[in-house]
């Protein structure tokens, strides 16, 4: 209210859509893409509730592991499998790869004491980019080293610019790191004949992208009409409602979702600590999909406009960058090409028996 009332902005969410220089009518688009989109995420759990032995999914069960494949990976033939990867889509790729190992910037054995997860840090444009995993030898650990590698080769490619506009902003800094999965993920199955393997790699991808790109987008369409329903006067119980509403266009009758699942959106500290920037995680995503999705269709033409577009950083607004490949982010077809991707994970992993 005090954007919109005393500041003058169109809409609440214009305040966010200006610190990402995003326009209002791109941000429009991918909200309605996605929403068009969720059959597919309902159809993924049908089936996963199928492989689980149960009826239906409940709303506590939608991210559960799969039986997964006995098969590790010694470290090196990972990190051999990930420059491979990398070295196939271009050398220059994986050259900028390499220096993190030939620099000794990665720290990657697990060790007691030593912090989990895994990262990339950037520290000056001159310096090669930093990374911490902790590798396990699971195929999920493959894909986490090639995810920040890909962050490295971003860092490295725009490292021409200054400390201030070497950084993407936030909408575009996944789109090397994912799209290095993609490659690596698409190397992995066209490679591995153990079925249990080949499920856990789709189910895992798909898992990740309805986190990534369904659930932060319904956040959002949430987030609208709870500042709507603010400015009109409506009470926290209708807040629940509204959210409620939005789980049970997302599933369906896919998932059992329960009721007290209404009250979920105020553990989501994004929502009124820094309103809509959950859709930042949907653009992200989708936009390597769709971007995957045009590499697929246009082969190696794609590439050195890809590289350029990761060459700028931060330099220049998204719209420009993106430019570079020839992408207008308020057609709806570019983002439906990223749910083009999505329905041929969908099919890949039906298909295993």
């Amino acid at each position: 209210s005090e954007n919109v009332e005393l500041r003058g902005f169109g809409s609440p969410i214009a305040v966010r859509n200006i610190g990402n220089d995003i326009p209002d009518a791109a941000v429009d688009t991918l909200l309605d893409v996605t929403s068009e989109n969720v059959g597919l995420f309902q159809r993924y759990f049908r089936q996963k509730a199928a492989w689980l032995g149960l009826n239906r999914l409940r709303r506590y069960d939608i991210y559960a592991p799969l039986a997964a494949s006995e098969r590790e990976i010694a470290y090196g033939d990972a990190v051999g499998l990930v420059l491979e990867t990398l070295e196939a889509f271009h050398p220059r790729v994986s050259e900028m790869a390499e220096r993190v190992f030939a620099d000794d910037h990665i720290d990657s054995e697990l060790r007691p004491g030593k912090k989990g997860g895994a990262f990339c840090a950037t520290v000056l444009p001159s310096q090669t980019p930093w990374l911490l995993l902790n590798y396990t030898g699971r195929v999920r650990d493959v894909a986490t080293l090639a995810h920040e590698l890909g962050h490295a080769v971003h860092s490295l490619l725009a490292a021409d610019h200054s400390l201030l506009t070497q950084h993407a902003s936030l909408p575009l800094a996944e789109t090397a790191s994912v799209f290095a999965e993609m490659l690596l993920t698409d190397r992995l199955l066209a490679e591995e004949s153990d079925p249990l393997a080949r499920r856990e790699l789709l189910a895992s991808a798909l898992d990740d992208i309805y986190a990534t790109v369904l659930r932060q987008a319904y956040f959002v369409r949430f987030e609208l009409a709870a500042h709507d329903a603010i400015r009109a006067g409506k009470s926290p119980e209708e807040l629940n409602e509204i959210y409620l509403g939005t789980l049970t266009e997302q599933f369906g009758d896919s998932v059992e979702v329960g009721p007290e699942f209404q009250r979920e959106w105020i553990t989501v500290p994004h929502i009124y600590q820094t309103p809509f920037y959950c859709y930042s995680y949907s653009f992200g995503q989708l936009l390597v999909l769709a971007l995957y999705q045009r590499y697929k269709d246009e082969g190696e033409a794609f590439i050195p406009g890809y590289l350029k577009l990761l060459a700028y950083g931060g330099s220049a607004p998204p719209v420009t960058i993106l430019s570079e490949v020839g992408v207008d982010i308020t057609d709806p077809g570019f983002w439906q090409g990223g749910f083009r991707v999505v329905a041929d994970l969908l099919d890949e992993i039906e298909a295993i028996e």
